[in-house]
């Protein structure tokens, strides 16, 4: 415990009040924030015969989002199929909620695979892991796409100034949501040197907003020479 001018600091383990009084406090500023008032709990459950029970799914929605918080199925029920019954029927009700988009974390020595099978996309990992694994983010649409969409792959060169690079593009992909793009994953290779983003546009007229957006010729034009070389490759799922 320490005290600065009246005021005093705890450090402990788990304090139940502390944590609903800051879910509260931040719900409402995040309502404030957006407009959006309607989180809600999503659960799902499985019993069997005596009301054991067998498999469940918690999580949230929010503001037209759906997320997972946890997947759990009885160790004798594995392989039987409750994983994929679960994600389903999370995923109608976020529907029926008026969900357009739901995602998850899942480590890697859990099922990042199990995920993919069932149509989710992985936006990127969190290295650091105990044990040398990593954590894998996974975006997945409630929607169907329609026909305008347009998914590219940039393939970034950072050149010789490899830290201006990264943080140009740091700044050039937070402009991707005012003209319906959004970041899907994103990587980097061992050395630092080159990126590879995929990135989702509602439509192609967003793209080409997006390349002759002012701010991102400003950006681009501070850096000059030094300014990332890139190459697009326009994409779609097979």
């Amino acid at each position: 415990m320490t005290e600065h001018e009246g005021t005093t600091l705890h450090v402990g383990g788990d304090d139940p009040e502390l944590t609903a009084r800051i879910e509260r406090e931040l719900t409402a500023f995040n309502n404030a924030a957006t407009g959006a008032d309607d989180e809600a709990g999503l659960s799902v459950r499985v019993v069997d015969a005596d009301g054991t029970l067998v498999a469940g799914l918690t999580g949230w929605t929010w503001g037209g989002r759906a997320g997972i918080n946890t997947v759990w199925v009885r160790d004798d029920q594995r392989r039987a199929g409750w994983g994929g019954r679960l994600l389903r029927a999370a995923e109608e009700e976020a529907r029926r909620r008026g969900c357009t988009e739901i995602s998850v974390a899942s480590f890697s020595f859990q099922a990042p695979d199990f995920y993919r099978r069932h149509g989710y996309s992985d936006t990127g990992i969190r290295d650091g892991i105990p044990g040398g694994h990593v954590d894998h983010q996974f975006w997945k649409s409630l929607v169907t796409e329609p026909a305008g969409v347009l998914r590219v792959v940039a393939l970034v060169d950072l050149g010789a100034e490899a830290d201006a690079g990264r943080r140009y593009e740091d700044a050039v992909l937070a402009l991707l949501g005012r003209h319906g793009g959004r970041l899907e994953r994103r990587l980097r290779t061992g050395d630092g040197g080159t990126e590879v983003h995929v990135i989702r546009f509602a439509a192609r007229a967003g793209y080409d907003a997006f390349l002759v957006d002012p701010e991102r010729a400003a950006l681009r034009a501070a850096l000059g020479d030094a300014a990332p070389r890139t190459e697009v490759l326009e994409v779609r799922d097979v």
